[in-house]
């Protein structure tokens, strides 16, 4: 059996205006559906204790459920329960067209905080991340510099950014490179 291992191993910068970190390993978990059908809402309620709306992240203990598009929900699990979660959904959403796939190894995950995040974010996606427009609980799927990705702000005012593991070397390296002091700029 082989030794899973984040993307990055933990990579960290924290010479700048925001701290930017791997988060390490998260199971996520894509599930598409109806999200008018009850087996399929009960199910995601379950996990993380409600269904979100159109770019929403909901959360309970530690379980998320983000809205990705109006078919799509990003799952986010203890990495370690990841595959029962999934396993989970395969077998009670029998009989409704869904699709529930383990994409926890496919995703890297980074976290940007301090008091200059919004800026280090603004730099990089073209997103409104001005205090009131761009909140916890607010979810965007769209691009960071030149890959697509997903963040959110979390409730201690950090954001929390996923991208395809594949190119998760370019995403901290310009994380990082607008996260140098020096190059701070408005949110908004």
């Amino acid at each position: 059996m082989s030794n899973v291992v984040s993307a990055l191993q933990g990579a960290s910068f924290d010479d700048g205006i925001a701290k930017v970190e791997e988060m390490g390993l998260l199971g996520m978990i894509t599930l598409r559906g109806d999200f008018a059908d009850k087996k399929l809402i009960k199910a995601v309620k379950k996990i993380a204790g409600g269904m979100p709306d159109q770019r929403v992240i909901v959360e309970k203990n530690g379980q998320s459920a983000a809205w990705m598009s109006p078919d799509e929900l990003l799952l986010i699990v203890p990495h370690a329960e990841a595959a029962g979660v999934a396993e989970g959904l395969n077998a009670s959403l029998q009989g409704t067209h869904f699709l529930a796939v383990n994409v926890s190894d496919a995703r890297a995950v980074f976290d940007v905080s301090g008091p200059h995040a919004r800026s280090v974010m603004a730099k990089l996606a073209p997103v409104d991340f001005a205090e009131g427009a761009f909140e916890a609980g607010v979810i965007r799927r769209s691009r960071l510099a030149q890959i697509p990705a997903a963040f959110w702000m979390t409730q201690d005012g950090a954001f929390r950014v996923v991208c395809f593991r594949s190119v998760a070397k370019y995403a901290f390296d310009v994380l990082c490179v607008a996260a140098q002091k020096g190059s701070e700029v408005s949110a908004s």
